[in-house]
């Protein structure tokens, strides 16, 4: 008699026969590697023995699988007799094995067992999984989906209730066997591999075999996915033996897809939900308790329908067991909830204006966290109360041309309360005012003003009577009365929603600074026309710079912020009398950039460059400086010649690419705010690359104060669900400009940027190491503490990245490229297309030692030029192979490194960008596209971002997508973030999935 065995292992079926037991006994390997198993059946018999007939055809591949077995040393135990009498222990033992794809796996598990032999409890479990499968599809509970590149069509199980119970059975009854190729995986990983895997897979099986034949019932498609072609097509890849799916009707379907999915997956489920009513005068509180849809939380009903038999269709049979089930468990969180569970029927919960007090302030936040849906009256998101500001200037400044920093402008304030939803505030009377110091006093904080209910923080509300209490006003410097004005300090207890404030102020705070300045035009001496909206920008410097003020220009890449900038410094040269040197700090790459740009747009302008080691120094510096209007200098520079530089006259400092300032502790950055100026200028095209405390930063650098300090920045902004924007916005916004070029109301005359992901899947050799790191990483982490847990979290991601991108990164042995990494394989043919075409590309990496390989590579592939830039690459190379590129005739390829080449250059003659491997951060990326997408390019550019499909690039691409909205200029962070990562939530970041691993 044979035993049949069988393990899943990623995307198929490995089969091996067991024999009967020999006499002899295998030989000892001293080196603990595995041996032959000595009862094993060779290829050929097991060949011989799956040639059985069956429902289909079987499509075998011979190798070997490695297995963890329980035995003695000589030999494992069979599954034909009895254990000896030695003690058990687990040894690696090989075998021969058939790898079946999932068609033939489903078809082997199937049909009966081959004549003369019986299934082991590995594959007799498989064949469990394999009947579950074909109930799902049967059933008609499957949805399609679509995975890899190019992508594939594939039906999935749908993630329906009564299905989970069955799953959960199968994983628990996993006998060891199943799992003998997975040693010492962690059991999450083994329910992944073992049951889910082959499941999913399976089921796509019998789903195509069942689509053959009559049709059966199915959920629902996607909106018109039937009458349009592509669904035809999608269709047609899910019934055949090809699943192949083309590009274009993958790109059309996955959104649909994506909602279909969506909405089955809660499809028939209700949970609980908690209303708090607020009572019409002094009647009590209410708490009432509704179902809602899982699937569409606006379908809700009171429970106390259900209760009476009206419950609508969309409820499930059972909604009343599940909803006392619920109000039992959120009775754990808020145990008055427990007085509701005495009726038979509950319906709602009473409450004083304290218990709703306390309701609002704790319960709600508990029940929230719990999962269950609390609803709050509509003034739970409105503060109510509000302070108005009055600004007005002295009298003897009326007539003159502004108001500088230091002038004494008087401040009043005004207690508002805030309206309904048209937004509209009112003042206070002064009994309203007396009222509210008396509850306050009684630490109330949900109070009835004017007929309606509200929430008030008492110690705010008594704060701000105090301040009232002065309704003379005081006086204040100008700076001073702006930071109370954007409520920057703590001058303002309550949040400042109104401010009037005339002339300048009024301009400057109420945003007519910048829609309306008075224009600039063509500065006498300034070659060329400004856009309007450099114009503007311009005009909007000037205006800030008049009342000492400094200014944060964030255009976006490619406006032409230089360009606003030359043309301010050309209309002070003009003037009568000009204000003095301006000191520009930027990089070192930008250096020469910023020269020939002055010496084309304002030749005017005299200019000399502070950089390299005969720099001038002590009196030859000071008497350049004073014949000079524009000295441009670079933050290394500043960082060494602090002392010298801080000693010059300066009149403004400004900062190109002023993210360089975004750590303000560093020495660099001490150094650049340690230069006195009467304004500053920060130039940047990403205020926000990581956080909100680099705009602090920035925003220090340009009016040092006005925010106070950072942590009491940080602190003030933060909210309850991320950072406060609207906040940020109000404090940030009368002295940041930021226009963007997909605005089309700012330029209308640049062509489209398409971006677009490129799924590319691992080799077998790329698979296996990656598989080696994550499991290195597991062992590792389970021993590290959590400062070690930090470094080997980041060190990972660095290794798994390497391995994405090619192996031979990774094992830095030299090795050859071809042939061996999927990704390398995708870049060929995108750059082989544009190439094709005649066009030329940008190809950005961060590693270099990785692009030192990739130039010649490419170059010898292609056919065609292929530049490479990296930090090494002096500033004349650097200009030269830039001038190059935008003039060389025909295709080419500029391969760039991230950090060196991520900004100041200008390539417009490339309309392909293609990121390599990604550096998890969209602010620095897109900062590295627009060195293609900027004014002066007339193509479409077409971004492309390499993702490894089932591997760390594609979840943290899509943790990235969610993480990445913080009012379009927050928290996009780098990798640094991956290491508060739960070690759960870490294994399911880097696990690979079977889709990796091209077929």
């Amino acid at each position: 008699m044979r035993v049949l065995h069988g393990v899943w292992t990623g995307d198929a079926l490995a089969v091996w026969a067991e024999t009967d037991p020999s006499p002899a006994s295998p030989p000892k390997d001293a080196h603990g590697r595995p041996r032959p198993h000595p009862f094993a059946l060779d290829a050929r018999g097991l060949h011989a023995l799956l040639r059985t007939p069956g429902p289909g055809p079987v499509t075998a591949r011979a190798g070997h699988l490695d297995l963890t077995l329980p035995g003695e040393v000589h030999a494992p135990f069979a599954s034909t007799g009895a254990p000896g009498s030695a003690p058990a222990a687990l040894h690696p033992w090989s075998v021969p094995a058939l790898r079946l794809d999932a068609a033939s796996a489903e078809a082997l598990l199937a049909s009966a067992p081959p004549p003369r032999a019986r299934l082991g409890p590995s594959l007799a479990h498989l064949r469990a999984v394999r009947d579950f499968a074909e109930r799902v599809a049967a059933s008609g509970c499957v949805l399609p989906d679509l995975v890899g590149d190019p992508p594939r069509a594939r039906w999935r199980p749908a993630p329906l209730d009564w299905a989970e119970e069955h799953l959960s059975a199968l994983t628990a009854a996993l006998p060891p066997s199943a799992r003998a190729h997975l040693p010492g995986e962690p059991p999450d990983a083994v329910a992944r591999a073992c049951v889910l895997a082959p499941l999913e897979l399976l089921t796509d099986a019998v789903a195509r075999r069942l689509a053959r034949g009559p049709r059966r019932g199915a959920a629902p498609g996607p909106d018109g996915a039937e009458e349009a072609a592509p669904g035809r097509r999608l269709a047609a890849a899910l019934t055949g033996d090809r699943s192949r799916v083309d590009a274009d009707t993958a790109a059309r379907l996955r959104g649909p897809l994506r909602e279909w999915r969506s909405r089955v997956r809660g499809a028939g489920r209700a949970a609980l939900l908690f209303l708090l009513r607020e009572p019409d005068r002094d009647g009590p509180w209410t708490v009432e308790f509704w179902v809602r849809s899982v699937t569409d939380p606006g379908l809700r009903l009171p429970l106390e329908q259900v209760w009476r038999g009206e419950g609508a269709a969309w409820l499930p049979a059972d909604v009343g067991t599940t909803a006392l089930a619920d109000l039992r468990r959120a009775a754990r969180h808020h145990p008055p909830l427990r007085r509701a569970l005495r009726d038979l029927a509950p319906t709602r919960m009473l409450l004083s204006t304290e218990g709703a007090q306390e309701f609002v302030a704790e319960a709600a936040p508990r029940l929230s966290g719990a999962g269950f849906s609390v609803v709050l009256p509509e003034w739970r998101t409105r503060p109510a109360l509000g302070l108005r500001v009055t600004v007005e200037e002295a009298p003897r400044r009326r007539g003159s041309g502004g108001v500088g920093p230091s002038d004494l402008v008087n401040v009043s304030f005004e207690a508002l309360l805030r309206g309904g939803e048209d937004g509209s505030a009112e003042p206070l009377t002064e009994d309203e005012l007396a009222e509210l110091a008396e509850l306050a006093r009684l630490k109330r904080s949900l109070v009835r003003v004017r007929g309606r209910w509200m929430e008030v923080d008492p110690g705010q509300v008594s704060a701000a009577l105090d301040l009232l209490e002065r309704r003379g006003g005081h006086w204040m410097r100008t700076e001073e009365a702006l930071r109370t004005a954007i409520g920057a300090q703590d001058t303002a207890p309550l949040p400042v929603t109104d401010v009037v404030a005339s002339g300048p102020l009024g301009a400057l705070l109420d945003g007519g600074a910048k829609a309306e300045p008075r224009p600039l035009g063509s500065p006498p001496g300034f070659r060329g026309t400004l856009r309007p909206y450099q114009d503007r920008g311009a005009a909007w410097l000037r205006f800030l710079g008049e009342l000492g003020l400094g200014a944060v220009l964030a255009d976006d890449m490619g406006l032409g912020k230089t360009v606003q900038l030359l043309a301010l410094l050309t209309e002070e040269r003009a003037g009568s009398t000009p204000p003095g040197p301006t000191l520009l700090v930027c990089p070192v790459s930008l250096v020469g950039n910023w020269r020939r740009e002055a010496e084309r747009f304002a030749p005017s302008l005299r200019v000399h460059v502070q950089h390299g080691p005969d720099r001038p120094t002590g009196n030859a510096l000071a008497r350049l400086v004073g014949a000079c209007d524009l000295v441009v200098t670079t933050y290394g520079v500043v960082a060494r010649d602090a002392g010298e530089l801080s000693g010059m006259p300066w009149h403004r400092v400004v900062c190109d690419e002023a993210q360089a300032l975004k750590n303000h502790g560093t020495r660099q950055a001490r150094a650049v705010r340690s230069l006195p100026a009467t304004t500053r200028i920060a130039l940047t095209g990403t205020p926000v690359e990581n956080n909100l405390g680099e705009l602090w930063s920035i925003m220090d650098f340009a009016n040092p104060g006005l925010l106070g300090t950072a942590p009491a920045f940080e602190q003030a902004v933060s909210g309850e669900e991320g950072p406060d924007t609207g906040l940020v916005r109000r404090m940030t916004g009368p002295f940041v400009l930021r226009r963007l070029k997909t605005d089309r109301s700012i330029i209308s005359d640049l062509p489209e940027k398409l971006e677009m992901r490129t799924w590319c899947t691992l080799t077998p050799e790329q698979a296996s190491l990656y598989k080696a790191v994550v499991d290195d990483m597991g062992e590792r982490m389970a021993e590290a503490t959590e400062k070690e847990r930090k470094g080997l979290v980041l060190a990972t991601m660095t290794r798994l990245k390497q391995i994405c991108n090619h192996p031979a990164q990774f094992l830095g042995d030299g090795s050859a490229l071809s042939g061996r990494s999927g990704k390398l394989e995708r870049l060929e043919a995108i750059l082989g297309e544009a190439a094709a075409e005649g066009d030329k590309a940008l190809c950005f990496t961060q590693y270099a030692r990785f692009g030192e390989r990739l130039a010649p590579y490419l170059r010898s592939r292609l056919g065609v030029p292929v530049l490479w830039l990296h930090g090494g690459t002096s500033r004349a190379e650097r200009e030269e192979m830039t001038q190059r590129f935008q003039t060389l005739e025909g295709p080419a390829v500029f391969l760039l490194s991230l950090k060196a080449a991520g900004t100041g250059l200008n390539l417009t003659a490339a309309n392909h960008v293609v990121h390599v491997d990604r550096w998890w951060n969209p602010a620095v990326e897109d900062q590295a596209t627009d060195r293609a997408f900027r004014i002066g390019q007339r193509r479409d550019v077409q971004v492309r971002k390499m993702v490894c499909v089932g591997t760390v690039e594609e979840r943290v691409d899509e943790m990235i997508e969610r993480k990445s909205a913080l009012a379009d200029s927050a928290v996009a962070t780098g990798e640094t973030w991956l290491t508060g990562l739960s070690v759960e939530d870490l294994r399911e970041v880097v696990r690979l999935s079977p889709e990796a691993v091209a077929g």
